[in-house]
């Protein structure tokens, strides 16, 4: 037992090691390498640097949820730009556009609408089908970008709301919009994980799906429901980022499935379900963000982002892969 609390407390904290290692040697480094006369930890640079992770945070978080259950969602990205359009598009709408600003929160609405009906197409097919989830999200990752150039064409879908931008831009206590909704979103997650039964539900379901069946718990309804969430929160990363933003191309959101399923494994999260954490997850995604920028700090070309990365990923399966087997054969003794 004393092994095993050693080894979560290992896999929770190691995330946050990393992320001080990253802090620490890219201030160094940009000492030297930097291209800039700013210092990397610099604290507006900081700032910036949450509020660039809320549109791949928000959506990883729920990826967690989904992984913790055992599945994976590869439609998030074209959920993403779907809802995007739903956003910039209902805006235009005659009716819309009559009501002025009010016609903000329908809008609004309408996007987050959209996330959570294609969440639950997904939920409903893995649940009714048996077919597992990630050729599901496959093929709707296909067919909700097909829909998205179905409406768009080539062309972007564009609207600028003065009161939206005024709003996305806004800062309280020195926070961006964007990063409140992040950290909010996972205030909230971490709640549902913890402190309900949705949330042990989960982790019993993703740990052993026979048992969970057996002890009399709704596995198929379960997992629908965190589809739609995922879907939901995929469509929050949209409405966030768009607000802003105020032009979505057809091509956007693409590889957002990737970075999410990155962030999550860096954070701890199993790839074969029952373990994970939404705080490590945020970690994850924090982590990725400041590779990112400490590389450009740096001067690296964007291929070597990516590269460092990978390899990173890389290390951290061959490393939990690691722990599992020494659990496993500690069990034995």
């Amino acid at each position: 037992m004393t092994s095993n609390r050693y080894r979560d407390i290992l896999k929770h904290g190691a995330i946050w090691a990393f992320i001080l290692v990253e802090l620490t040697f890219f201030s160094i480094a940009g000492e030297y390498l930097s291209v800039s006369d700013k210092a990397f930890m610099d604290f507006d640079n900081m700032l910036l640097l949450l509020k660039q992770s809320a549109p791949i945070g928000i959506i990883a978080l729920g990826m967690t949820i989904i992984m913790i259950n055992g599945n994976i969602d590869l439609s998030v990205g074209a959920t993403y730009a779907l809802s995007a359009i739903v956003l910039l598009d209902s805006m235009t709408w005659p009716a819309l556009q009559a009501m002025g600003d009010w016609a903000i929160p329908l809008a609004w609405g309408l996007a987050l609408l959209t996330g959570a009906i294609l969440g639950a197409i997904n939920g409903l097919i893995v649940w009714k089908t048996g077919v597992d989830a990630f050729i599901v999200t496959l093929g709707s990752m296909l067919g909700y970008r097909g829909l998205v150039f179905m409406i768009n064409g080539e062309q972007p879908t564009s609207h600028l709301n003065w009161t939206l931008v005024d709003f996305a831009e806004a800062q309280f206590l020195g926070l961006h919009t964007a990063s409140w909704f992040l950290l909010t979103a996972a205030l909230v997650l971490w709640l549902m994980m913890t402190r309900t039964v949705h949330g042990r539900n989960a982790y019993a379901i993703g740990n052993n799906r026979e048992a969970a069946v057996n002890a009399g718990i709704r596995v198929g309804p379960h997992m629908m429901w965190n589809f739609v969430l995922i879907g939901f929160l995929a469509a929050l990363s949209a409405v966030v980022f768009y607000s802003e933003s105020g032009s979505v191309n057809p091509n956007d959101g693409m590889l957002f499935e990737l970075w999410a399923i990155t962030a999550v494994v860096l954070g701890g999260t199993k790839l074969t379900g029952g373990y994970g954490s939404i705080i490590s997850t945020l970690g994850g995604v924090i982590a990725i963000q400041l590779l990112r920028k400490g590389l450009g700090h740096i001067g690296a070309a964007t291929e070597t982002v990516n590269l460092v990365i990978g390899l990173i990923l890389i290390a951290v399966l061959l490393l939990d892969r690691q722990l599992n087997l020494k659990g496993k054969q500690e069990l034995k003794i």
